[in-house]
């Protein structure tokens, strides 16, 4: 009988509970913002809204909120916040928003960035988390550290185009990780082309209020008006369609090797794919691997350029490490703390996704007596908690110590988010964390980097889309290696 009476009391109490902040969420605020319009709610920025979005974070604090119609947009602007949030409260953020103009229309709702929470959405990430995991990450580290030598040998021979250097780089990597194609990439080939010519016009579409549609859907039934996404869609659904059926013919005629369509196709049925979703979940590795790993690259070289006692720091470590006799490798990263925060300094200083991927609360989040509301898109801005001078002081100064304990080891207290929150990271930052580390490893060993003094680097210069870009922008590359030692070790064989 007592523990009948102990049950019902828990159970009250329970219920008691849940009323109770159910109750309070709806008598909370929203988090303060800047001031809108009855009606239509606040005018979004046209241009480079993630650092109009830092800025009103220094205005209202670390959560603001917005409104455009009916919806409202929630801002998380620092990296306390960041944590309380979209990583606690991680379960209630897993869905996105819904997306009619990128989502439902480009991509034909068959892509895992604008999936919805739920089962489907489950199988898509366990599916890509079996090629993309750290343990299978491990066995692409040579592909990656044979491309990466191909970087350092195309600086040699064209030190202008480093830039490119870095895109055929990974998406060398990336192809022969997704569709196992053996050959080096170039920015030139077909399909390379047509792939970032999707992923420039997806830049554009997710940019915040890009499409009305998304705020206001009754504008799909416009005639006319979602014409050129359709068309967009058929043609990437095409190319896709094209780069699949190459590996079913592999297969069927025993040249296939090991890739992460070959494994997908292979397991289609195990992970309860459909015919449509394959195109779209192989592609997608590319989409989300190339463009993004290739600028934080380039930043790394910005970086390097513009800021020579970090680039010391490392330079001296490779030479007390490695030495001119060989090349770094993978095995040497816990030996190079000093490469390690370069790069982890890099992401921090020019995060490629400055603004982040919006979520969608499944229910009411509490934060410090203000109300998320259930429905609200949900934002980490990444530009912003990069800049939180709580945790990274002076955050503008690029500082790989930041990263270094007393000891001269990586510290373990110090975290950011390049790769997203919660339960929507990034599977494939396991991958992308090798490339840029091999990258970054291999370069500074090879040369010593400069300004240019008659044309200094803009660091401030980024392009205004969803994933930003570095404009060209010029290098000196002095060797540090004798030449014919750099040609002979980066052309070894694997």
């Amino acid at each position: 009988m007592a523990l009948f009476i102990a049950y019902v009391l828990v159970v009250v109490a329970t219920l008691w509970i849940v009323k109770w902040r159910y109750q309070a969420a709806k008598r909370l605020p929203l988090p303060p913002g800047p001031p809108g319009r009855w009606l239509l709610g606040n005018k979004f920025p046209k241009s480079y809204a993630p650092l109009q979005f830092a800025k009103w974070t220094e205005e209202y604090g670390p959560v603001f909120s917005l409104r455009l119609g009916p919806q409202v947009f929630v801002v998380i602007g620092r990296h306390q916040a960041a944590v309380d949030i979209m990583e606690k409260e991680g379960a209630s953020l897993a869905d996105r928003p819904r997306s009619i103009a990128a989502g439902e229309t480009l991509y034909g709702s068959l892509v895992l960035l604008f999936e919805s929470g739920g089962d489907r959405l489950r199988r898509l990430r366990k599916t890509l988390h079996a090629c993309l995991q750290s343990r299978a990450a491990g066995t692409y580290e040579p592909i990656q550290t044979k491309y990466a030598k191909n970087v350092v040998l195309d600086i040699l021979h064209d030190p202008k185009n480093h830039q490119m250097h870095t895109k055929s780089f990974i998406a060398s990597v990336v192809m022969s990780i997704t569709y196992g194609k053996t050959t080096p990439s170039t920015y030139t080939d077909p399909e390379v082309i047509a792939i970032n010519r999707n992923l420039t016009r997806f830049g554009q579409i997710i940019k915040p209020g890009a499409y009305l549609v998304d705020t206001f859907p009754i504008l799909r039934f416009v005639p006319g008006y979602l014409s050129q996404l359709k068309a967009w869609h058929r043609e990437e659904l095409a190319l896709f369609d094209g780069l699949l059926d190459v590996v079913r013919r592999q297969m069927r005629d025993g040249t296939a090797i090991p890739s992460a369509a070959k494994f997908i196709l292979e397991n289609q049925r195990q992970y309860g794919l459909q015919d449509k979703e394959l195109s779209f979940l192989v592609g997608g590795i590319f989409g989300a691997g190339v463009e993004t790993t290739a600028t934080t690259i380039t930043f790394m070289m910005m970086a390097a350029a513009t800021h020579p006692e970090a680039q010391d720091r490392v330079q001296n470590e490779l030479d007390n490490i490695v030495g001119c006799a060989r090349l770094p490798t993978f095995e040497d990263q816990e030996m190079l703390p000093q490469a390690t925060a370069f790069m982890l300094e890099t992401m921090r200083w020019r995060p490629v996704n400055i603004g982040g991927f919006p979520h969608r609360a499944s229910k009411d989040i509490i934060w410090k007596n203000y109300l998320i509301p259930a429905g609200a898109i949900v934002t980490g801005n990444h530009w912003a908690i990069a800049n939180d001078p709580d945790v990274f002081p002076e955050p503008q100064k690029f500082n790989p110590q930041r990263w270094i304990n007393e000891s001269g080891q990586l510290r373990d207290d110090l975290r950011f988010f390049p790769y997203g929150f919660g339960r929507r990271v990034c599977l494939g930052q396991h991958v992308a964390n090798r490339s840029i580390f091999i990258s970054t490893a291999l370069i500074l060993w090879a040369f010593r980097l400069a300004e240019n003094p008659a044309a200094k680097i803009d660091t401030f210069g980024f392009t205004d889309s969803g994933n930003i870009h570095a404009p060209p922008f010029e290098i000196c590359f002095e060797k540090r290696v004798d030449e014919k030692v750099i040609r002979e070790l980066c052309a070894l064989v694997e």
